[in-house]
């Protein structure tokens, strides 16, 4: 099974179930108010319904938006940063396509990008406003 296929199930009138996700302490009242604040469209794909508001999500297949999310196993010191629009994240290649994570701000955002959407970068791009005004930046990407 896929990626995209065991975190989203796909419910009746094209709201999304997104599975329950481990979050840091502390980041729901921010997490909140971003996911409340996310763009309408993001890499040309009109927002999702998701049930139980746990994430944000866009197009078919969906682009998920997770927040507060924990820091990835995979992240070291030495990991690549790559900045798009001020924002830097931690890219891991999917079967699926991508999952970025932001890093270098107060809590982790991370963000889903199927393969169907090339650059997967733009996803990011449109993300970005939303991200930089509601995840303070702690460390710039280096």
């Amino acid at each position: 099974m896929t990626l995209a296929t065991a975190a989203v199930v796909l419910a009746g009138c094209g709201t999304l179930d997104v599975d329950e996700y481990p979050t840091t302490k502390g980041t729901s009242v921010d997490c909140k108010a971003l996911l409340a604040d996310t763009p309408r469209t993001v890499a040309g794909q009109d927002a999702r319904d998701v049930t139980d508001h746990v994430a944000s999500a866009w197009g078919d297949p969906p682009i998920i938006l997770r927040c507060g999310v924990e820091k990835p196993k995979a992240l070291k010191p030495t990991s690549p940063c790559f900045p798009v629009r001020d924002v830097g994240w931690f890219a891991e290649k999917t079967p699926d396509g991508y999952l970025f994570t932001s890093i270098g701000r107060k809590y982790f955002v991370s963000v889903e990008v199927p393969k169907d959407y090339d650059p997967a970068a733009d996803a990011l791009a449109d993300l970005a406003e939303v991200i930089g005004r509601h995840d303070p930046e702690v460390q710039a990407c280096a």
